[in-house]
């Protein structure tokens, strides 16, 4: 049973990477945030892919940093670059 709950938290470490990279391209509202919850999930469950988990918050961080730059600079939702 341990083996399947490390198995568990190193997809999560993989998808928290996976979703915050998409999200981070595209500046989604809701990839960001599911990328920083599931690589927290996977550091708390202590997965063996930290690395990925790390990057996964750091990519979700990322994109709702970005996200919120640019809706500051054209008071819109849409991620449109240019004019």
């Amino acid at each position: 049973m341990a083996r399947a709950g490390a198995a568990s938290a190193d997809g999560m470490a993989v998808a928290s990477f996976v979703l915050g990279l998409l999200g981070t391209l595209v500046f989604n509202v809701v990839l960001g945030p599911c990328a920083l919850a599931l690589g927290t999930l996977a550091l708390v469950r202590r997965t063996r892919r930290r690395g990925r988990a790390i990057l996964g918050l750091a990519l979700g961080a990322a994109d709702l940093i970005i996200l919120a730059t640019l809706t500051a600079a054209d008071a819109t939702v849409s991620w449109h670059l240019g004019g």
